[in-house]
């Protein structure tokens, strides 16, 4: 099942989208993709709710924007340099352990909705990343069984600012979390969608041009790892996401750096997770 969020922002309902790529607006199930929904078998009550209301269910058109898939999760778990090569490229060591950092989920926006570059910014970067979600409450969970701790996947360019995150004193949360750095979706593929997360191509454009094109095969750390990892600190929430990294080909390790500009189109995929769109646009005084 995919699950996706429509509607004008702060105003987004439920959906499916279908295997035919038709979208169903689901409002009628009365709940929302959040927590709750995540932790307490919203899924499989949302399949039998489908078995019996789809044809009555009202067809979402495609210029109906997209919001992010889910309401608000209780935190955004980012791993850091979890593909060899770019840590090289970032001129990093490859780490020994997971690298952790938070991102604001203020940060959260819908799948195609303009990037801002933040006030003061001149080093705004993309990264294309899979992230988890997750659909059990988990803690001090193991690697055989992390995997079962997982509702879906769901895409998410992890923008960020070089100069925030890297040059400034502190964590990199900084430059993780400024408005709109958490494009999320199109949609969630539900577990059973993905047949081995381990072996998904991903790719990202600026304006065109393939700066990003990898496979998760080359995670340093994968799923079940980081997600027992995670768990040894913290417990994770339904719902709660976790971007496992992104590959080589970011602004930062290209000679010369480049980064992004008003104007400039970023495009991404991921394969099974969709496609999605933001145009950058400069931060303007409210």
């Amino acid at each position: 099942m995919k699950l996706i969020r429509f509607g004008a922002i702060g105003n987004e309902k439920p959906g499916v989208q279908l295997e035919d790529g038709k979208r169903l607006d689901v409002s009628g199930f009365g709940q929302d993709y959040d927590e709750d929904f995540f932790g307490g078998d919203g899924l499989e009550k949302l399949k039998s709710w489908l078995n019996k209301n789809a044809d009555s269910c009202p067809v979402v058109g495609g210029e109906v924007r997209l919001g992010a898939p889910l309401c608000r999760p209780s935190k955004i778990i980012c791993i850091g340099l979890n593909y060899a090569k770019h840590a090289a490229e970032s001129g990093m060591q490859v780490p020994k352990e997971p690298v952790l950092f938070f991102k604001a989920t203020s940060a959260i926006v819908g799948p195609n909705d303009n990037v801002i570059i933040p006030k003061g910014s001149e080093k705004t970067d993309w990264e294309v990343e899979l992230a988890v979600v997750i659909g059990k409450k988990t803690s001090y969970v193991s690697k055989a069984k992390a995997m079962n701790h997982i509702a879906g996947y769901v895409m998410h360019n992890d923008y960020s600012e070089r100069a925030f995150q890297i040059e400034r004193s502190g964590q990199w949360v900084k430059g993780k979390s400024c408005d709109t750095f958490a494009p999320l979706g199109p949609f969630i593929a539900t577990s059973d969608e993905i047949s081995d997360p381990h072996n998904l191509d991903l790719w990202l454009k600026v304006n065109g041009k393939m700066l990003q094109n990898s496979n998760t095969s080359d995670f340093v750390f994968d799923i079940p790892t980081s997600i027992s990892y995670i768990s040894q600190f913290m417990t994770l929430l339904p719902g709660d996401i976790i971007s496992t990294g992104t590959p080589f080909g970011v602004g930062l390790g290209l000679n010369p750096p480049r980064y992004l500009k008003s104007g400039d189109v970023v495009e991404l995929g991921i394969e099974g997770l969709g496609i999605s769109k933001q145009t950058a646009k400069a931060y303007e005084e409210v």
